[in-house]
């Protein structure tokens, strides 16, 4: 067994292609290998700025020998058959084949046999359509040639069991040596071996895993803040993306001017982590600290005064600008800013945004009642206002800011502070784990406006398709059901849905198209599957609950379908369930033969046997049971009720035969079990229940 190593050597790979690049060619290279019939023990990846590398252990040397069967004409069909036949399998004559009885006929079979290439050879024929066939999601030409390649390649290592391998990519023919450090070891670096490449790539400043170097940015950066009596403030994605930027990570902590620390935090911090990527320094209080660290690429000898000071310098620039655009946005009122939205296009079918502030004003009101303690005002108030940001300058700058700019400038405008706590919060939830607003006024202008937003772009035809989702409508929809459940709110969603359709209606754009609630609350119902799967229910609950139509409450949902599984978790549920199925089947079964239903009133006189009569009183006392405490909407209560039903039904199977010979017997007993049906259907349809 042998090892594969492969190293493409690129100017710099962009950091947010680097991991899913490393992903794509270890699948391309393991896919390809398979192909050829080569085995292998493990296969893994790294990449580096500068380096995308592949090593594969436990390969064999040689293909294994394959034999190929190919079956061909009949025995006694024409020569041109024959002929055609000896052509494709690569044989001279029919003596080189075999005959074989198949069925009643006898045909001839060519049995042949492939001698496996040495290993080498197949690299070098597979490795180079791998390098092509990588998904870059922008690639390039460079100089002359017709190759694509994310950044121009310079090198390829290729290496199998201590030999190099012939790969070609365009101009770049493969060797056995690479280089390190751009600026601290340039030189060439000669490899046999994985374990060699890994210690002379470190030798020469290079940390091969990318966890590694964010593990040791992590590590070097927070030890250098506690000494200042400081903390890291965390950011996952950041360090991510600068563990792509460096080869040789170096931290280094500069200051920022105190000049510019009235300017608010969340102003500061974006502008050194977006277009500088600074991670930003905490003090002990969790206030914003004069401090920021930068990730450079390189060691100096001055221990990195210059580079900290060019970074500095570079810094001061940037959040002069900053300063520029929230002394400018702060000299017009917020409420100022509203007419001028009307400029700005939300969507060709659907107007401005200016139009759907005003949609999202008015849906906001609507949505009081079902939103505890929301003043009416301040949700009129906060909606109208809570896009006017879009206009300023800061946001125009730093579109990340958008929400967050606008409650310091509402704030700044005298506005109440519930006002501008929601103008900041209506987006949320941006993500699974951004936390959904709690506070009245918030919460009400969250849901207007992604309602809005929902019933606006289904109107319109532009739905999500597979995995297309180009204007986020599951994310919003995901954000609507987590807003509800989360805060226990008991609103009716598709009067909802009809009262945003009728503002869109009412707008001065109007629709192309109108929203079919139907099937707007059909996508929210999958949401919510898949927004309960990660909390561990089961989907067919949630199906089964939403098979009786008619339920846009989700928090009355949840509710039913923990009754439900608590239900079914029970032996009276789990024997129930059987039961229920026994009886659904055999009058689904009976329907098809008799080519009618068996829905109907039972007659409980013509039952005849006592277990029967005794069953059907039972289910009128069930039906009255579930009307009272479905009606209070006690669920488990519900359940509870239904358990009543097991003794009764269990003792009519056992006991009695639905199938009588006396054809009103037979049709009156059916009729009690599609009763059994159409009474456990009250509390949930448990035909959609696996298991």
């Amino acid at each position: 067994m042998a090892e594969l190593l492969l190293e493409l050597f690129s100017e710099e790979i962009p950091a947010r292609m680097q991991s899913r690049a490393a992903e794509d060619l270890k699948r391309l290279a393991m896919d390809a290998l398979k192909a050829a019939g080569l085995e292998f023990t493990k296969a893994e990846s790294h990449v580096t700025p500068r380096r995308l590398v592949l090593v594969v252990d436990g390969l064999p040397t040689e293909q294994p020998d394959v034999t190929e069967e190919k079956k061909g004409p009949r025995v006694g069909a024409p020569d041109q058959a024959i002929q055609g036949f000896l052509k494709g399998a690569g044989l001279a004559s029919l003596d080189q084949c075999e005959k074989r009885t198949v069925g009643k006929a006898e045909f001839w079979f060519a049995v042949v046999q492939k001698k496996g290439r040495v290993t080498a050879q197949v690299l070098s024929d597979i490795l180079p359509d791998v390098i092509a066939r990588l998904p870059w999601p922008k690639s390039m030409r460079w100089g002359t040639e017709t190759v694509r390649w994310v950044r121009p390649l310079h090198s390829i290592l290729c290496v199998f069991d201590g030999r190099t391998v012939d790969v070609e990519f365009g101009p770049v023919r493969s060797g056995n040596t690479t280089r390190g450090h751009r600026f601290l070891a340039p030189a060439a670096i000669t490899v046999l071996d994985f374990a060699e490449y890994r210690q002379k790539l470190r030798s020469a400043y290079v940390m091969l895993d990318a966890r590694e170097r964010a593990e040791a940015i992590w590590a070097d950066a927070s030890m250098q803040a506690k000494a200042l009596g400081l903390a890291l403030r965390e950011d996952r994605g950041l360090l991510d993306e600068v563990a792509g930027l460096v080869e040789w990570p170096v931290p280094l902590i500069g200051a920022i001017d105190e000049s510019f620390m009235d300017v608010p935090a969340e102003v500061l911090t974006t502008a050194m982590r977006t277009h500088q990527k600074y991670f930003a320094l905490l003090k002990p209080d969790g206030s914003l600290a004069a401090k920021f660290v930068a990730v450079a690429n390189m060691l100096t000898d001055d221990g990195g005064k210059a580079v900290i000071a060019g970074n500095e310098r570079v810094l001061r620039a940037r959040l002069s600008d900053a300063r520029f655009f929230w002394d400018q946005d702060r000299r017009v009122p917020l409420a100022d800013r509203v007419p001028a939205l009307k400029d700005i296009v939300f969507h060709a079918k659907l107007g401005t945004v200016g139009d759907k502030v005003e949609r999202m004003a008015a849906l906001a009101v609507e949505l009081v009642p079902f939103v505890p303690g929301a003043d009416r005002d301040r949700v009129r108030s906060a909606a109208e206002l809570a896009k006017a940001d879009l206009v300023t300058g800061m946001v125009g700058e730093f579109p990340e800011l958008q929400g967050i700019m606008g409650r310091y400038y509402a704030l700044q405008s005298k506005e109440a502070f519930e006002v501008a706590n929601a103008i900041a919060e209506h987006y949320a939830p941006k993500g699974p784990n951004d936390p959904c607003p709690t506070a009245p006024v918030s919460v009400a202008v969250a849901l207007a406006d992604k309602i809005d937003t929902l019933v606006g772009f289904f109107a319109v035809g532009e739905k999500p398709t597979g995995s297309g989702d180009p204007f986020a409508l599951r994310r919003a929809a995901l954000g609507v059901i987590r807003i509800v459940l989360e805060n226990k709110l008991r609103v009716p969603l598709s009067t909802m849905f009809r009262k945003a359709d009728f503002f869109h209606a009412e707008s001065e754009r109007g629709f192309v198209g109108k929203t079919d609630v139907a099937e707007l609350l059909s996508f929210f119902a999958d949401r919510l599957k898949v927004a309960l799967r990660e909390k561990g229910v089961r989907h067919d609950l949630i199906d089964a609950i939403f098979s009786l139509g008619g339920e846009d409450d989700f928090v009355r949902l949840v509710r039913r379908v923990d009754a439900l599984g608590d239900f079914l978790k029970t032996d009276d549920g789990a024997n129930l369930l059987v039961a229920y199925r026994r009886a659904a089947n055999i009058v689904a079964i009976e329907e098809k033969k008799d080519k009618t239903t068996h829905a109907g009133a039972v007659d409980e006189s013509g039952l005849v046997a006592s277990e029967g009569q005794k069953l059907h009183q039972v289910l009128g006392i069930v039906r009255q049971g579930l009307d009272l405490a479905l009606g209070s909407e006690d669920f488990t209560g519900a359940m509870t009720v239904l358990a009543t039903l097991r003794q009764p039904v269990d003792v009519f199977f056992d006991r009695v035969t639905v199938n009588a010979d006396d054809r009103a017997l037979r049709a009156n007993r059916l009729r009690l079990l599609a009763s059994i049906r159409d009474t456990m259907n009250l509390v949930a349809d448990f035909s959609k229940i696996e298991g």
